[in-house]
């Protein structure tokens, strides 16, 4: 079903408010977002994210409504991954805690971007080369066997290509300013460390997004869909981390359950030509090993090597 452009431009300048509000009305002034803060917008977030599927049952029907819950509690599980990045990140440069916001701020609105070429790129290849399909699937099931080894993923700025090659085009100061990404001393232009942290968060986000987003179109191609799932499950992640950074350590199985869920949508792909699992099978499988997985995390001790 083809969307009107108007619901289009309605809904991305609903985003657009949303983020005016944020910014510039809510975090004006950095500062530190607490935990009730966080669960507050969090709390926003998921309510108008499900509002928003309400709105889709009532003009596409269950069907599409089936798909947008599926694909955003997808994209919302897969998002967990980045959380445990930022962790590193921030760890890594020492970034203050009341400067951490307005960075996935900035971070976040790239990933949209970034989002909205690999929806329409991904759907336009599915749809003109169908075999490509075949391919997402098998990315999908390599990435889920990947996914067991995360607890070994480290942070290493110096050899990453794109830090290399910001540190080449902007010199940069020798400690924060503020929470200023740019700087001028001595009439020259210099980057801050702030402005590397966002270099690397948006750089990890898009080798993320070569994951969710196949995942999500293994779900739906309806770009309309695809793409309103990932803002509101994209939306709600900077919230999200300040809600539970602290304690995410403790869902050490969680990894496994989203390379179950990765592998899942990956066989889903590669058989979609004999067999198409019904929606409503995957929105269950998938909320369940997700539920399980978190649940054995909280009752399961985590080993002491998991620690390290």
């Amino acid at each position: 079903m083809q969307t009107p452009i108007l619901f289009w431009i309605l809904f991305n300048l609903f985003i657009l408010l949303m983020l005016a509000l944020d910014l510039g009305v809510f975090h004006r002034n950095s500062h530190e977002v607490k935990v009730k803060e966080a669960l507050t917008w969090t709390l926003v977030w998921v309510v108008l994210a499900l509002l928003f599927n309400g709105l889709i049952y009532y003009w596409r029907g269950p069907q599409q409504a089936l798909e947008f819950f599926t694909g955003y509690l997808v994209e919302k599980a897969l998002s967990v991954d980045n959380i445990f990045i930022f962790i590193m990140v921030f760890g890594y440069f020492q970034v203050p805690a009341r400067y951490q916001h307005k960075i996935l701020f900035w971070g976040i609105l790239g990933a949209l971007v970034m989002r909205v070429i690999f929806i329409f790129a991904g759907v336009a290849l599915i749809e003109k080369f169908h075999f490509t399909i075949y391919v997402f699937g098998a990315l999908l099931i390599y990435t889920g066997f990947k996914m067991l080894g995360h607890s070994n993923v480290k942070i290493e700025p110096d050899k990453n290509p794109v830090i290399r090659f910001a540190k080449k085009l902007f010199p940069i100061t020798h400690g924060l300013h503020d929470d200023k990404f740019f700087v001028r001393q001595e009439g020259k232009r210099f980057a801050t460390p702030l402005f590397l942290v966002l270099v690397l968060i948006e750089t990890t986000d898009l080798i993320f997004a070569v994951d969710s987003i196949p995942a999500i179109l293994a779900i739906t191609q309806d770009q309309f869909i695809v793409y309103t799932s990932n803002v509101f499950a994209i939306m709600g992640l900077r919230s999200l981390y300040f809600a539970i950074a602290g304690v995410i350590q403790r869902f050490w199985l969680l990894n496994y359950g989203l390379a179950v869920v990765l592998a899942f949508v990956g066989v889903k792909m590669l058989i979609v030509d004999v067999y198409g699992i019904p929606i409503e099978w995957s929105l269950l499988f998938i909320a369940a090993v997700i539920a399980i997985s978190v649940i054995l995390s909280l009752k399961i001790p985590q080993p002491a090597d998991k620690h390290e």
